[in-house]
């Protein structure tokens, strides 16, 4: 399966994200491979550096280096990839500020949504980030289910249970981008989510 065949954007009208780094996985995917689904915040400004851009893409190096602070044998994206994780953002435009506004956030994730549905062996959602967070929980709630994620900071509810459809949910901290290397203080805690989920599915 070809992901970027199955979803996309056909009307790009929020305003305060950058369309012209708009991108979705491009990428051959057997869904019945993927048992964890990693969802960070929003595409790179360059879409250069996105998960399965060509040559050393920044958010590669620091997922990478946020799986191997997490005890796994990685090098790359592919070797993530082999052990059932797919990648991908909830927001698939660039952000042009500091913050995403929820309208932005929740139009996404229709696209997510369809995204998501790609892969039903998932059995772990590692949700990186206030806006993976967020994104999920709108999904949830159009479907009836309310939120999957409580109010509150990561910090203070990322120790309990949470579940979507079966799987379990993990509300993280964004791994993908420079911020992965300036807030060493959250290094130790994705690290501690990402070993849990793939404990989970080993």
């Amino acid at each position: 399966m070809q992901v970027d065949e199955h979803i996309g954007c056909a009307k790009f009208a929020c305003a305060d994200v950058c369309h012209r780094c708009y991108v979705v996985p491009r990428i051959e995917v057997d869904p019945k491979h993927v048992s964890i689904s990693l969802i960070s915040e929003a595409a790179p400004s360059d879409p250069g550096d996105y998960y399965y851009a060509e040559g050393s893409p920044l958010f590669e190096k620091t997922t990478v280096q946020a799986f191997r602070d997490a005890g796994a044998d990685v090098k790359s994206i592919g070797d993530i990839f082999e052990l059932g994780v797919y990648l991908t953002t909830a927001v698939k435009c660039g952000k042009t500020g500091y913050g995403i506004k929820a309208g932005t956030v929740e139009a996404c994730s229709r696209i997510l949504e369809e995204e998501l549905a790609l892969f039903q062996a998932v059995r772990v959602y590692l949700l990186m980030g206030d806006v993976a967070i967020k994104g999920l929980n709108y999904i949830a709630k159009r479907q009836g289910e309310g939120r999957v994620i409580p109010a509150g900071s990561t910090y203070k509810i990322r120790g309990e249970a949470y579940h979507y459809r079966g799987a379990r949910v993990f509300p993280s901290y964004l791994q993908a981008g420079p911020s992965f290397f300036i807030e060493k203080s959250k290094r130790a805690m994705i690290a501690e989510d990402i070993a849990a989920a793939l404990a989970l599915v080993r």
